[in-house]
């Protein structure tokens, strides 16, 4: 795929599967719901997590974004992470954003704002080192 291409197939609300450094250094994968945007990934999660833990000792990550069945083109993204917690204006300007691209529906997006107002959110923001593409049309 060339720029213009990928940047288009990452437009799409899809699930990137996330790969961390686990303690032991084996992989640890986690679906994560994502923006592309300049270049860089936007990734929502909260800091309970085993992610937020591996990439707070080790900011590594690669992310594998697949189109499924019927599209079968691949991203696949190495890099390194920043993270914002939830009092950083970056980490609550995304909130809604990420929210609003996966939810369509404003109402349903409002309220799952709403319940998970409270979490202990953090943002990931991923540059990209390494970025391949797939395509088997």
């Amino acid at each position: 795929m060339n720029q213009t291409e990928i940047d288009s197939f990452l437009q799409e609300p899809r699930h990137a599967i996330v790969g961390t450094v686990g303690r032991d250094g084996a992989p640890q994968l986690s679906p994560v719901w994502y923006i592309y945007e300049d270049g860089r990934f936007y990734i929502g999660i909260t800091g309970d997590t085993a992610k937020y833990r591996n990439l707070r000792r080790d900011p590594r990550i690669s992310l594998c974004i697949d189109g499924g069945r019927e599209d079968v083109r691949t991203v696949i993204v190495t890099g390194t992470v920043e993270l914002y917690e939830k009092a950083h204006p970056l980490q609550a300007s995304m909130r809604w954003r990420l929210i609003s691209h996966y939810i369509a529906d404003v109402e349903e997006a409002r309220r799952y704002a709403a319940s998970s107002q409270d979490w202990d959110a953090v943002l990931v923001v991923v540059t990209p080192r390494k970025m391949i593409t797939q395509n088997f049309d």
